[in-house]
């Protein structure tokens, strides 16, 4: 997993005493590693989901709930996934790779159950 240059950055603000939050993240689904400006490897399904995450312990935090594409627009394998503060344009805030890619066709459902998606 990695945390984006844009994310970094902004953390670090938090420390000077620059508050930051992200009101409300998405997860973007990609077909290949998205690199740290997550625009690489952007699956045909281009719809970023809303998604919710518990509170953080030990380091780490899961998904809260289950994100849901319906009717997926092409065929293709999705090996990872990138988080961004907005439904569309935003800022890329991290990316990571799905534990085992998901083979969908097109017209599939395809979905993230909760606690599957971990950002560390």
């Amino acid at each position: 997993m990695s945390i984006s240059n844009y994310a970094e950055n902004k953390l670090l603000d938090t420390l000077g005493a620059v508050s930051f939050s992200v009101a409300t993240p998405y997860v973007k689904l990609h077909l290949s590693d998205p690199g740290e400006t997550a625009t690489s490897g952007a699956a045909a399904e281009t719809t970023r989901k809303l998604i919710g995450f518990s509170a953080a312990a030990s380091g780490s935090m899961v998904s809260s709930a289950t994100v849901t594409w319906t009717n997926v627009s092409t065929t293709e394998t999705y090996t990872h996934w990138s988080l961004w503060d907005a439904a569309t344009a935003g800022n890329a805030l991290w990316s990571g790779a799905f534990s085992s890619s998901a083979a969908v066709t097109a017209g599939d459902t395809f979905q993230i159950t909760s606690l599957t998606l971990t950002l560390d």
